[in-house]
Order: C-alpha cells, then sequence, then structure tokens
C-alpha cells in the first residue's frame, strides 16, 4: 500500500484544547459556587463507567495522546485488549438498542436504559483513575455537575444536586454543535476523501482500537491484510 504521511492535526488539536480548557473552567465556577453538592474527588471512577460516544475529533486526538503516552509494549497489549472486549460489549449493546427502536420502542425508555448501562472504561486504572486524565474527553470533564441534553437535565447519581432547583447547567448540544466543527474541520485538514468521516461516532474503545491513517480518510486503498476504516492495531 502506497504510504502518505497526513497533515499535522496540531492546529486543529490545539483549538480542541482550548475547548477543553473552557469546560474546565465551567465545572469550576459549578463547584466553587456549590462545593457541598460535588461530590467528585480522586478515586471516583463513576463516570468511567458510563456509555457515550467520541466525535473524530476527541477519538483521534485520544489515540494520538495514548499512542505517545504507551509506546509498544505490555502495558499498551494490555489495554488494547480490555479495549477488545470491551468493545464487542458495546456492540451487543448498540445492537439492542437498534433492534429496540426498529420495534418502535419509546425513544425516551431506550435512552434511559442505555443510561442504566455500565461498562468499565479500557484507560481506567487498576487505581481507579483515568490513565489518560490531561487527556480525557469533553464529556469527562463536566460529569459530576448538571447537564442538559435535548431540554433534559441530568446528573451524576453520587451528586449532591436536588431535583427542581435552579443550578447552572452545561448545554451539552453547544459543546457537541463546536465539536461537530472541529470534526469538519480536521477532516478537512487532513484531505479526508469520504465525505461523512466527520460524523462518525465511536466510543473510547473503538477510538484506541482504530488506525487513524490514510487509509482510513480514503486517500489511499487499504491492503489485503488491513481493515480499511476503523481498522484495529496492537
Amino acid at each position: 500500500m502506497q504510504t502518505i504521511v497526513l497533515p499535522d492535526p496540531a492546529p486543529v488539536f490545539e483549538r480542541y484544547e482550548r475547548l477543553l480548557a473552557e469546560a474546565d473552567a465551567l465545572f469550576g465556577r459549578v463547584a466553587a459556587a456549590h462545593p457541598e453538592c460535588v461530590s467528585c474527588g480522586g478515586g471516583c471512577s463513576d463516570c468511567c463507567h458510563a456509555l457515550f460516544d467520541l466525535p473524530l475529533i476527541e477519538a483521534m486526538y485520544l489515540h494520538y495522546s495514548f499512542s505517545r503516552a504507551f509506546p509498544l509494549g505490555p502495558e499498551r497489549s494490555a489495554i488494547l485488549e480490555r479495549a477488545g472486549d470491551i468493545d464487542r460489549h458495546i456492540h451487543k449493546i448498540k445492537r439492542s438498542v437498534f433492534h429496540a427502536a426498529q420495534k418502535g420502542e419509546d425513544s425516551d425508555a431506550i435512552f434511559a436504559s442505555v443510561g442504566r448501562e455500565r461498562c468499565r472504561c479500557p484507560l481506567l486504572g487498576d487505581d481507579e483513575r483515568c490513565l489518560l486524565y490531561n487527556q480525557r474527553p469533553a464529556t469527562c470533564r463536566v460529569y459530576g455537575i448538571p447537564t442538559a441534553i435535548g431540554g433534559k437535565g441530568y446528573t451524576c447519581s453520587k451528586s449532591r444536586f436536588e431535583p427542581g432547583k435552579p443550578y447552572p447547567t452545561v448545554q451539552m448540544e453547544k459543546i457537541q454543535e463546536r465539536l461537530a466543527g472541529l470534526s469538519l474541520d480536521l477532516s478537512q485538514l487532513l484531505g479526508a476523501r469520504y465525505d461523512e468521516v466527520h460524523t462518525v461516532l465511536v466510543p473510547v474503545s473503538m477510538a484506541l482500537l482504530t488506525t487513524y491513517d490514510a487509509a482510513y480518510f480514503g486517500l489511499v486503498k487499504p491492503s489485503a491484510k488491513s481493515s480499511g476504516r476503523g481498522g484495529r492495531h496492537g
């Protein structure tokens, strides 16, 4: 397969890092205003068992960060093995969600059932701390304070925010819109030939397992041994 070196994603990564800093600031302001309600602390890993997907910018940023922090070796292999096991489990959950939707089941009920699923993040260490804490996604950074998606409010089950009371709330759609814009900018910077590659959402496990190379973005044809887009590696 022809070797093509992708352009440096750093310019878009830097903009993403500024968004992460804003998310940290949002969390800090709410925590400072309501310290009695925020229960986050070292060793608490409740958010590390939640199911959520990453847009391209976050998936690729996390993958790059993982590759730098964990070069080839037993520790990297162990994390990727966990990621593979978790990804298969998530696939089963998503398949059941798809079948439920096909049967016409209530979307709110489906969403609630997914919210009850617990799936340990492959980047959660044995000490219950994130192995890539400084590079964690935006969703992880605002978990623990009130958020809203589709007009519905959510809080961490371990927090002490009282239902019905007004609190500063993070509007996740606004963050998601900015992440979508960054994902589009990243795909354009890399010269992606797959028109919809910037819209693909993947869990953390798949972000770690995926090879974000020229073949993934349609710049070359994958070799016979490659699985193409979403190709995995050890």
